[in-house]
C-alpha cells in the first residue's frame, strides 16, 4: 500500500518540479529585448520633443511635410480665438451697456435689442471656447502623431505578404465531421 502512495508522491512531485520548470523558462523568456525597449524609450523621447515643440517629433521622424499643416492648424485657431474674443468682449460690454441704466451711456449697438446683443454675446462666447478646445485637441493629434510615426519607423510595409484560403474538413470531439475554411497567412 505505502508503495502505490508512495509512487504516487513521486509522481506529483515529479509534475510539480516540471511544471515550475516550465513556468521558470516561459517567464525568462517574456522578457522584452533590448532593440524593442530601444526603440519605445526613442518613441516616447520624440513624443516629449513634440510636447515640448510642436512639430519637432515630426522633424525627428523626418516627415517634415506634416510641420507646415500642424502651424497652419495652430495659426487658424489662434486667429479664430482672437476674432472670436474680440466681438465677444464687444456685446458683453455692449450687453452691460444696455443694462446698466444710465442714461448718458453712448449706445455701441443701436440697432439690436437686449436679447439680440445677448444672442451674439453667447454665440461668440462659445465660439472662442470651442476654438480653445480644438486648439488642445490639435496640440495633443501633434502628440500622437509623433509617437506612432516613431513607433511604426522600423514596420515593414512591403508587399511581401499572402492570404490563403483552403477548404477545412475536421473532426469534433464527439468524431463528428465539420466543414470549414481554413486562412493561411503567410509572410515572404
Amino acid at each position: 500500500m505505502q508503495s502505490k502512495s508512495s509512487s504516487s508522491l513521486r509522481f506529483s512531485v515529479l509534475f510539480v518540479l516540471l511544471s515550475l520548470f516550465k513556468t521558470i523558462s516561459c517567464i525568462a523568456a517574456d522578457e522584452p529585448d533590448s532593440s524593442a525597449l530601444a526603440q519605445k524609450k526613442q518613441a516616447n523621447r520624440i513624443a516629449l520633443q513634440s510636447a515640448i515643440l510642436p512639430g519637432l517629433g515630426q522633424v525627428s521622424n523626418h516627415k517634415y511635410w506634416k510641420v507646415p499643416i500642424i502651424y497652419g492648424g495652430f495659426a487658424a485657431l489662434v486667429y479664430f480665438i482672437d476674432f472670436n474674443n474680440k466681438n465677444y468682449r464687444d456685446y458683453k460690454t455692449a450687453f452691460l451697456y444696455r443694462n446698466d441704466n444710465d442714461s448718458l451711456t453712448v449706445d455701441a449697438f443701436p440697432n439690436f435689442t437686449a436679447d439680440d446683443i445677448k444672442v451674439r454675446k453667447d454665440y461668440y462666447r462659445r465660439n472662442r471656447d470651442l476654438s480653445y478646445i480644438l486648439t488642445a485637441v490639435l496640440y495633443s493629434l501633434n502628440i500622437i502623431d509623433a509617437y506612432v510615426d516613431a513607433q511604426l519607423r522600423n514596420f515593414d510595409i512591403s508587399e511581401d505578404l499572402s492570404l490563403r484560403t483552403d477548404p477545412f474538413v475536421g473532426q469534433v470531439h464527439q468524431g463528428m465531421p465539420v466543414a470549414g475554411l481554413r486562412f493561411t497567412f503567410t509572410l515572404k
